[in-house]
């Protein structure tokens, strides 16, 4: 068969003219999307596939020293509502905002019930009025309630008709925020610190600051791909959760020292008040109170003035100035200072007494000068050894630096000031600067830093950091501890340490500290009464103002706690030992009873033995039980082998005495002083009826015991402690 070749070549042109349109056309096409169409294809992909999504992890959170949660973050809701079809087809939108209006409206009123049971705040017809409100706007995200909510309410609304669907069907939508919660409320909160208010952006002060990179954990990353109209979560870089931290804080005894000193602050109508109660041991700081008076007089923590406030201490800083005068010879406990009528010229300047203008004190003793608290005879001192010379007043300044006084503590959170103590090279450090200095004025040292010093005199002379963090939790696993840490292995020597224990002790039990004290344990510490320096204007502008102060531990034979309360009030009186002192015996004596755990054989006399206190009942296992427990038994019990003894046991001081009684087949027994399922059982056995008030041993029968018994015949037994 011949081959048409014409034939063939025709063909072969139609195929090949028809491959080059079809890749003209795809290349046209694919010019078009990647130029003319390429916004509107990006849209389409982002909406398929989002890349690099942040992932934030739960920020961990701050324990108490007993595990109590003092911190955490707790998911808030704001709940919107989409009133209106998302879809993309005008004949779909139309059917599905039909359904939508229709489940709305033959839903409306439990909705409405439902939202104002879990927001009592707003009434039924409120919320429908609400409701109607955002459909005739055609809102589509619109606030259901004004407020963030608690994941419980989120929770209770989502179970609600038409919200309980999902958003693309119901239209119930929500706004999760991660939010910083303190259980216990304004408890040592300026020490506990602050989040921003959305958690991602990190923390502001206190632990919250000073742990942010262990409590906030790290970000993840997810990319989310749109599967069958589905978002699918694709994970890249898994989120890291924020470890726990473990605080020294104490939640009773915050809470403790809170009332203690805020009672106090509102009868002095005081302007800010300082309690730190530390462990002597460990330099646990078990309890931090920071309150500032606001324009109502009401009281807040506003800052942490325990570790910031740059102020003359005032006298408790001249515990400090004897121990450096003991510790280089210079005096003894029992050297004697003639302060006279409580007032003594030094330097140009007049130093006073607080009772100059009763005629001072006189002769004093070492001792009696911290005792009474004597400006004069402290200052005396110090300057009669100390001054004159420059070399002298270095050595006094070397002293008090060789104690640590000087020292800034570096602890765990920020905010901490340094102390200030001049040396006889600094600017305005004159002639009157030792006296005053020495004395609690011209210096500047935070509270916690003067507790520091007081708790190394109750820790033997060894200077331990304050520690408010004690470790770092992860998942219930301590994963990093802090240590101890001691500052000064020894401030001073042994022989030093001794006299001013002494000496400390004698402030409260015979001085001007006794309202600091207890008729339970002893106490030693020293009052401080400064007045407070108001700028440039120095001590006399408008009203004075003035610190007053207690600092101490307890109990003084074995110390351990040490505490400073500071408090700042306007005018006279001022009294360290009556106002800071007695906040001071307030906290220390229910801190003490609440710290008292002493073991089971200490309340217990080994060389005698304890006699329980014994119902009546049956005879026999009573007699049992207590021979089993090596208690003496005494009274002889008379019946047959194997017979029930019913009778009354009667402590003595040696032993328990059984008596039995005798009982008649027929007679009503005697079951006062019995528990209740021995006397039930025993009047039953008569046949009667036992009716019982009340809960306890029977106190009383209303039939008398030996009255013949008639079966079915009631009976009321009275029961009680």
């Amino acid at each position: 068969m011949e081959v048409k070749k014409k034939n063939i070549m025709a063909r072969y042109f139609f195929i090949t003219l028809v491959m080059v349109l079809i890749g003209i056309a795809i290349i046209v096409k694919a010019s078009i999307i990647m130029f003319a169409e390429r916004a509107y294809w990006q849209e389409v992909a982002d909406r398929f596939v989002k890349e690099n999504v942040t992932v934030k992890p739960n920020r961990g959170n701050i324990l108490s020293a007993d595990g109590k949660l003092m911190a955490g973050s707790l998911p808030e809701y704001r709940i919107y509502l989409d009133f209106m079809s998302g879809e993309r087809d005008e004949k779909r939108r139309e059917k599905d905002q039909f359904r939508r209006d229709s489940l709305l409206n033959s839903n409306l009123d439990s909705i409405c019930v439902g939202l104002h049971r879990i927001f009592p705040d707003k009434s039924v017809a409120q919320f429908k009025a609400h409701l109607r409100k955002g459909r005739r706007e055609k809102s589509r995200n619109y606030l259901i309630y004004p407020n963030r909510i608690s994941y419980i309410q989120y929770k209770e609304a989502k179970r609600l008709p038409v919200f309980r669907l999902n958003r693309y069907r119901g239209g119930f939508k929500e706004l999760a925020y991660n939010q910083r919660k303190k259980p216990f409320g304004s408890l040592a909160a300026r020490t506990l610190g602050d989040v921003y208010a959305d958690t991602a952006k990190g923390a502001r002060s206190g632990m919250e600051l000073a742990f942010d990179t262990v409590l906030k954990g790290r970000d993840g990353l997810i990319h989310r791909q749109k599967v069958m109209n589905k978002y699918l979560n694709i994970t890249d870089v898994a989120p890291v959760d924020g470890c726990d931290i473990v605080s020294t804080i104490d939640v009773d005894m915050q809470d403790i020292c809170e009332k203690a000193l805020v009672d106090k602050l509102k009868e002095l109508n005081a302007s800010v008040g300082v309690v730190v109660l530390m462990e002597v041991k460990t330099g646990d700081v078990k309890a931090i109170v920071n309150m500032t008076q606001d324009k109502n007089g009401n009281y807040y923590e506003a800052r942490n003035n325990a570790i910031s406030d740059m102020m003359e201490p005032g006298s408790t800083f001249k515990t400090a100035s004897i121990m450096v005068g003991l510790e280089d010879g210079k005096f003894t406990p029992d050297d004697v200072v003639d302060t006279g009528n409580g007032q003594m010229p030094m330097h140009g300047s007049v130093m006073r007494d607080h009772n100059w203008h009763r005629g001072g004190y006189g002769k004093l003793t070492v001792t009696q000068i911290l005792e009474v608290s004597s400006n004069v005879g402290t200052s005396w001192l110090i300057d009669h050894h100390y001054g004159g010379s420059k070399a002298g007043e270095q050595k006094y300044v070397d002293g008090l630096r060789r104690m640590s006084v000087d020292q800034p503590l570096n602890l765990q959170i920020p905010g901490e000031g340094k102390p200030n103590i001049k040396g006889p090279g600094e600017r305005y450090f004159s002639k009157t600067t030792l006296p005053w200095m020495s004395i609690g004025y011209e210096t500047q040292v935070p509270p916690i830093n003067i507790l520091t010093f007081y708790n190394s005199i109750a820790n033997d002379g060894k200077t331990v950091r304050p520690r408010f963090v004690k470790a770092i939790e992860k998942d219930g696993e301590t994963i990093k501890e802090f240590p101890v840490e001691v500052i000064n292995p020894k401030i001073c020597s042994d022989k030093t340490l001794k006299e001013i224990q002494l000496i400390l002790r004698k402030v409260v039990g015979e001085g001007l500290a006794k309202p600091a004290g207890s008729k339970q344990f002893h106490v030693s510490g020293k009052t401080g009464t400064a007045q407070v320096s108001q700028g440039r204007a120095g001590y006399t502008n408008g009203q004075r103002k003035y610190l007053v102060s207690f600092c101490g531990y307890f109990p003084s034979e074995n110390p351990k706690y040490s505490m400073i309360v500071s408090i700042q009030k306007p005018g006279l009186p001022a009294s360290g030992g009556l106002m800071a002192g007695s906040v001071f015996s307030r906290i220390a004596e229910r801190v003490y009873a609440k710290d008292l755990r002493l073991p089971l054989a200490n309340a217990v006399d080994s060389n005698s033995v304890v006699i329980p206190n014994v119902k009546a009942g049956e005879l026999r296992e009573t007699e049992k039980v207590l021979q089993g427990l090596n208690i003496p038994v005494q009274g002889h019990l008379t019946a047959d082998a194997g017979g029930e003894i019913w009778g009354s046991a009667t402590r003595t001081p040696k032993a328990v005495e059984l008596e039995s009684r005798e009982e008649t087949d027929r007679s009503v027994p005697a079951v006062v002083g019995m528990g209740a399922k021995d006397a039930v059982y025993l009047l039953e056995s008569k046949g009667l009826k036992v009716r019982l008030v009340g809960v306890g041993r029977v106190k009383s029968q209303s039939i008398a015991n030996g009255t013949m018994a008639r079966k079915g015949q009631s009976i009321t037994l009275e029961l009680g402690s």
